[in-house]
């Protein structure tokens, strides 16, 4: 017998977004600006966002309960659940604890897990310890399932059209359809004030958008070397760089920043001497970068690599973006959206046996790269399948003015903290099986209904 269970991994995923989004040709209209502005410089199309009715507890009610009735599952099967999320109810009672509501009809409490938080990093953490859970001597023959969900939403300002919310949840165990390569992880951590949420008051976050890119990219480049390092040490040839994944997904705060990463690691892979160099940029940049790798952060540089590799972007990353451009920024989900997207833009039969990199950054900073092998098996139709569930429903969402949704951030902002509370946002505009706020009472306990 193996020591490790086989193919450990993600056997199901499902994605949750909002019923209302606005569009982001009228946000630059109403916040006149240049035309082009979000839709071009930041890569955004759409961004979803959520009434008072919705809070990050219904999001993981939603995702979950129809991840389980998706894929005909019983609360019983699932032995670990773990939450990942930055957009904190309560700074003691989890949203794990909220979710055991579903399992009360089978009677199954022998639930480990729990929320894991540090801004959109949260959701990788999450998987990782599910990994390990079923990897681990603790592990008792049940399936784990990870949700992942935020609820973006910034101040009025440059950073505004850079928000969105929703929920993934995914299905961890053996004999998986997208198994996560054992050993294959490079990671990164430090401490910066690149973006926090200090204020207990507010929904909205401070950020330092300049550092947060300047991080983040810094993030990418320490995972990158780290995972390759890893691959060399299990006697891996590491000299094909980007070429050795079919396609790379990333975390998703705009779809600009996810070009310029994909371009970043084209730079890296340049200066390393890594991959096919054809129509790359003359060789004598490449000592320059070598002295001085903050070059890399020169819009000229940038622009070139960013340039040269479009072609790459273009097969290994943006069909990744399909959620992320039209849902916005999604924090702890954002990085499975891209994920989920990736496999619903390739047909099912060319999937198997495609490698899949994966980066996650959250701010603060917690930061890691894997890697994801597609096994064809008989989990994968069913897998793209039940995905195809949540994609459907982009083009069942409801379109409101950018007057509506500054009015909707409005009555959230003012109801953060008040009890009791009844929401006032309009249920019929739900999809059918989202679970909603109903109430907040005096003792400032929240309470959750269904919309069947």
């Amino acid at each position: 017998m193996d020591r490790w269970p086989k193919d450990v991994g993600i056997r199901a995923i499902h994605v949750v977004i909002p019923s209302l989004y606005v569009d982001q040709t009228d946000l630059e209209r109403y916040d006149r600006v240049s035309e082009g502005k979000y839709t071009v410089g930041l890569g955004q199309k759409q961004m979803g966002f959520c009434t008072d009715l919705e809070d990050v507890n219904s999001l993981c009610l939603t995702a979950v309960s129809q991840l389980v009735e998706n894929n005909g599952l019983s609360y019983s099967d699932i032995g670990r659940l773990e939450v990942g999320t930055e957009t904190i109810v309560d700074k003691s009672k989890s949203a794990k604890t909220v979710l055991m509501k579903l399992f009360e009809a089978t009677g199954n409490f022998q639930v480990e897990g729990i929320d894991t938080t540090n801004a959109c990093y949260g959701g990788t953490a999450a998987l990782f310890n599910a990994l390990a859970w079923t990897e681990s001597s603790a592990w008792d023959g049940r399936l784990a399932v990870v949700v992942a969900a935020d609820i973006a939403v910034y101040a009025e300002g440059g950073a505004r059209p850079t928000g969105g919310a929703g929920a993934v949840a995914m299905l961890i165990g053996p004999d998986a359809a997208l198994v996560v390569d054992r050993g294959l992880r490079g990671t990164y951590m430090n401490h910066a004030y690149d973006f926090y949420k200090p204020d207990m008051c507010s929904e909205y976050p401070v950020v330092d958008g300049k550092l947060s890119v300047e991080c983040y990219l810094n993030a990418l480049d320490r995972c990158y070397e780290s995972y390759l390092s890893k691959c060399r040490d299990g006697g891996d040839d590491v000299r094909g760089g980007l070429d050795r994944f079919d396609s790379f997904v990333f975390h998703a705060p705009y779809c600009k920043l996810v070009r310029k990463s994909l371009a970043r690691l084209c730079a890296n892979d340049f200066v390393h001497r890594r991959g096919d160099e054809s129509g790359w940029p003359a060789p004598e940049l490449r000592e320059r970068l070598r002295l001085r790798p903050a070059a890399l952060l020169d819009r000229d540089v940038e622009k070139t690599f960013v340039e040269r590799s479009a072609a790459v972007f273009a097969d290994k990353t943006e069909p990744s973006l399909a959620l992320a451009s039209r849902v916005g920024n999604t924090y702890t989900a954002s990085v499975y959206g891209g994920l989920a997207s990736y496999l619903m833009s390739v047909p099912p039969e060319r999937l198997a046996g495609k490698k899949i990199g994966v980066f996650s950054y959250g701010s603060g900073l917690a930061s890691s790269m894997y890697s994801v092998r597609v096994v064809d098996n008989n989990g994968l139709s069913v897998l793209i399948g039940n995905l195809k569930k949540g994609f459907d429903r982009l083009g069942q969402r409801t379109r409101l003015t950018p007057e509506q949704f500054a009015d909707v951030l409005d009555v959230r902002q003012k109801c953060l903290h008040r009890a009791p509370y009844v929401p006032t946002g309009d249920r019929d505009r739900l999809f059918p099986g989202t679970w909603y706020l109903s109430r907040i009472d005096e003792m400032r306990r929240r309470y959750y209904e269904r919309k069947e």
